[in-house]
């Protein structure tokens, strides 16, 4: 009888931890980027969506230094997800030294193409910068160490023929950082790679006026014969506070990564998920209006997450 009740008991408690086990809900780590970009906005906007139209998630957005630093957490299992720039991208699954990576980040897995990064050089009026050569001597935050905008800001004054050793000083900083220097005039101008507009940008406008310096077409046509990802684009008149004109730029698109240890079945549900919410993701950021399902396929330095291609495949855009 002893024998009996002790069974019972230990099926009884078998039973109870597998339940719990299975009503637990699977954490999904979005690693995003500043507070003064886009990435932290949409990431935690998809964090969301994925906690209230899903079931069985528990999902955040943490800040981080932004596409390099999310190639690595997503490879390494750190993040579960990442929104990342697609030249980063392209250099971290190769494993290209222009990038930083040493080595072959191979589980790295495509979700989407989501929306252009538009590359936005911004300086004080007062500091008499009006175009790229005049940033020589001046005081420039070229983005954080390690992040996707600071390898752009290296390509793109390459292709204007000039270096970081131009400058009177070179600052490594995130958008946040950027936006209370540029207040505080303790720099002259900020690079600055993310969706239209930039908050860390309107709020530097808001206090002073501002300047956005063009990428003219031949520095465009230099940059894309070099590295390819580069488009040409325009940042619209009226974007930022001042600006009475459109101002030819460059941009580069960005992914949603996961890793290949991801299930098809919790990847095909974020992606699902994403594209049938994508209002919600354009209240956590104006750059969102740009995510297009029809070329969320298209261009992705690294392979398809399988758990993606069955969603696509079920919408047609890829056959």
């Amino acid at each position: 009888m002893k024998k009996t009740s002790l069974s019972i008991l230990t099926l009884v408690l078998m039973l109870s931890l597998a339940a719990s086990a299975l009503a637990a809900p699977k954490f999904i780590a979005i690693s995003t980027g500043g507070t003064g970009g886009a990435y932290f906005p949409i990431g935690a906007g998809l964090a969301d969506i994925i906690n209230k139209k899903l079931s069985g998630y528990n999902a955040s957005a943490e800040v981080t230094a932004a596409s390099k630093v999310n190639c690595i957490n997503v490879n390494e299992d750190k993040a579960d997800l990442g929104l990342v720039l697609g030249d980063t991208l392209a250099y971290a699954y190769k494993g290209d030294a222009l990038g930083g990576f040493n080595k072959p980040l191979d589980k790295l897995r495509v979700l989407a193409n989501i929306y252009p990064n538009t590359i936005q050089i911004v300086a004080r009026k007062d500091s008499g910068i009006a175009k790229l050569s005049d940033l020589k001597g001046k005081k420039v935050a070229v983005g954080a160490p390690g992040s996707g905008t600071e390898i752009n800001a290296r390509q793109i004054f390459a292709a204007a023929g000039m270096s970081y050793k131009d400058f009177g000083r070179t600052d490594y900083l995130s958008f946040a950082e950027s936006a209370d220097q540029m207040k505080n005039r303790a720099i002259d101008a900020t690079l600055i790679s993310s969706g239209l507009p930039n908050p860390g940008v309107m709020d530097i406008a808001t206090s002073q006026d501002i300047v956005v310096i063009p990428v003219d077409a031949e520095i465009v046509r230099k940059l894309q014969k070099e590295h390819p990802f580069f488009i040409a684009t325009v940042i619209p008149k009226g974007t930022y506070k001042g600006q009475e004109a459109d101002v030819p730029s460059v941009a580069i698109p960005n992914f949603l990564i996961a890793s290949q240890t991801m299930s098809e079945q919790t990847a095909y549900e974020i992606t699902k998920a994403m594209f049938e919410n994508l209002d919600r993701l354009v209240q956590a950021h104006a750059a969102a209006k740009d995510i297009k399902l029809e070329r969320a396929a298209l261009g992705a330095p690294a392979p398809l997450h399988p758990g993606a291609e069955k969603y696509f495949r079920e919408k047609g855009i890829i056959k």
